[in-house]
C-alpha cells in the first residue's frame, strides 16, 4: 500500500488516532466505513491472542462491508509502543506480519528491523515525533510516515507550532506527513492540508463518540473544558503529555505534582495496575475547548466532510480577490 493508495481510500483527510483504552474494535471498523483511517493501541487488547482476535474481527468485518456494500473501507492501523518496558512488542509484531495489519503507528521509538518486517509484506509505518531530531531518527529507520504531534495535542505530546514544523519536516522528506494537535472540525482539517500536512490526526474529537469506551463523565469534562483546563506533564506516564486538570485532580495530582516526572514503564499497562489508574486520568487536547456535544462517529465524520468541504470553498474564493 502507498500514500496514493492510502489517500484514494479515505473520504476525507483524517486519521483517528489510537488513544488508550478508548479505542477498541467498534470505533476502528466504523470509522473505517465512513471514510476514515481508525486506528488502535495494541495494548489496548490484554494479551497478544486477544489482539489477534481483535485484528481477525475488524478484517472480517470490513470485508463483509466492502462486499454487502460494494465500496472499499479506509484502511486500519495498530500502534505498537516500541518501548524496552513493553514486554509484548516482539510477539504482537510477529502477529502484526501474520495479519499483515496495512499500517503500523510507532511511538517512542524507531527501529529498522521492525520497518523491515511491515515492509515485507507491504505495510507501511508512521512514527510519532515530537522535534526534529527524532524525526531524523525515523526518517534514517525507513519509515513511511511521520506525525509531527505538536502543541495542543491529547496525550503524549510536543510544544512546537505546527506551521514551522511542518516546513522544517518537509525540507529533509518526501514521505507522508501527518499532523497532529488540537483539532475538532473539518476545517480545522482543510487548515492541516494548506500548511502542508497530507493527513490530520485527530484524537480528542473521537472521544466523544458513542463507539469510544470513554464514560459519560469523561466525555463530559471534555465539554466542559476549555483551553486553560489542559495541563501538560510528565507526572502519569514518565512521557510530557496534555490531560485534563479536573481529573488530575480528582485523582490527588495537584498542581505541586505537575512539574514532578514518572518513571516510564509500560509494562505496567499490560499488568493493568497502570490501566486502572487511566480510567480515572483522562488525556485530552485543547481541541477539547471546541468540542460541545457526543454523537455516533458516523455522523461526526459526515459533518467534518461537509465543514471540511466549505472550508475549501471559502478558501478556493480567495483566489478570486488576491490572484
Amino acid at each position: 500500500m502507498n500514500k496514493e493508495e492510502i489517500l484514494s481510500r479515505l473520504q476525507i483527510p483524517v486519521v483517528a488516532a489510537p488513544m488508550f483504552i478508548i479505542s477498541q474494535t467498534d470505533l476502528v471498523k466504523q470509522c473505517c466505513k465512513n471514510g476514515v483511517l481508525g486506528t488502535f493501541p495494541a495494548l489496548n487488547n490484554r494479551s497478544t491472542e486477544g489482539l489477534e482476535d481483535w485484528i481477525i474481527e475488524i478484517k472480517e468485518d470490513l470485508a463483509q462491508y466492502e462486499k454487502e456494500t460494494g465500496q472499499k473501507a479506509a484502511p486500519y492501523g495498530v500502534n505498537l509502543i516500541v518501548h524496552r518496558t513493553n514486554p509484548r512488542l516482539e510477539a504482537d509484531l510477529e502477529v502484526i506480519v501474520r495479519q499483515q495489519v496495512p499500517i503500523i503507528i510507532t511511538s517512542l521509538g524507531a527501529v529498522s528491523d521492525l520497518v523491515d518486517k511491515v515492509h515485507s509484506y507491504g505495510g507501511l509505518v508512521f512514527h510519532d515525533v515530537i522535534n526534529t531530531r527524532h524525526a531524523q531518527k525515523a526518517i534514517e529507520a525507513g519509515v513511511d510516515g511521520l506525525i509531527l504531534v505538536c502543541a495542543g495535542a491529547g496525550g503524549h505530546a510536543g510544544t512546537h507550532n505546527p506551521i514551522p514544523f511542518i516546513t522544517e519536516i518537509r525540507s529533509m522528506f518526501d514521505g507522508i506527513i501527518l499532523l497532529s494537535g488540537a483539532m475538532s472540525s473539518g476545517q480545522d482539517v482543510a487548515s492541516a492540508m494548506q500548511m502542508g500536512a497530507d493527513l490530520a490526526y485527530l484524537g480528542t474529537r473521537f472521544i466523544n463518540t458513542d463507539e469510544a469506551v470513554a464514560s459519560e463523565d469523561y466525555k463530559d469534562m471534555i465539554i466542559a473544558s476549555g483551553t486553560s483546563d489542559i495541563v501538560y506533564t510528565a507526572a502519569i506516564s514518565g512521557v510530557n503529555g496534555n490531560y485534563l486538570r479536573q481529573s488530575l485532580e480528582a485523582a490527588g495530582i495537584t498542581k505541586e505534582l505537575w512539574h514532578t516526572k514518572a518513571k516510564i514503564d509500560f509494562g505496567k499497562l499490560e499488568a493493568g495496575s497502570e490501566a486502572k489508574a487511566w480510567k480515572t486520568i483522562w488525556g485530552a487536547g485543547q481541541g477539547s475547548a471546541t468540542i460541545h456535544d457526543k454523537m455516533p462517529v458516523g455522523l461526526l465524520i459526515n459533518r467534518m466532510k461537509t465543514e471540511f468541504k466549505d472550508a475549501l470553498s471559502r478558501q478556493a474564493k480567495l483566489l478570486e480577490r488576491y490572484v
